[in-house]
């Protein structure tokens, strides 16, 4: 059964394979939905799309075993990889991440995976000016 290990939260869980990222979080109390950088309040557990993959804020860094999940989904490839994205300000987050950055409700694990919530912005570093 694949393991899906959350940094920040130090925690491990294992999972059938197959599973929803965002569902599988959930059921181990890790929460995944943030509108900004250090707000997870309750208007940030309501003010979401509930995992249609619509707002982006599930969006999580996939820090080892990439590989172990399903491929970008077109909304995902729109959000993450195209001027297009309907929130221009989480966009700072995954600068330099497009390729690790995916969306939680829209994540599959087939294998083990490290993850991080709630990525950081990237304002001054390397990869924001390049």
């Amino acid at each position: 059964m694949p393991l899906i290990k959350f940094v920040k939260e130090k925690k491990e869980i294992e999972v059938q394979e197959g599973a929803n990222l965002r569902a599988a979080a959930s059921s181990a109390g890790v929460h995944t939905n943030f509108i900004a950088n250090g707000l997870e309040g309750p208007i940030s557990k309501f003010a979401n799309c509930h995992g249609f993959g619509m707002c982006g804020t599930c969006r999580v860094l996939i820090t080892a075993g990439r590989e172990n999940t399903n491929q970008m989904t077109l909304r995902e490839f729109v959000k993450f990889k195209t001027p297009f994205s309907p929130d221009p300000i989480p966009c700072l987050a995954f600068i330099g991440h497009e390729e690790n950055m995916r969306l939680a409700c829209c994540t599959k694990v087939n294998g083990d995976i490290e993850v991080q919530t709630n990525p950081e912005f990237n304002l001054f570093g390397e990869n924001f000016f390049s």
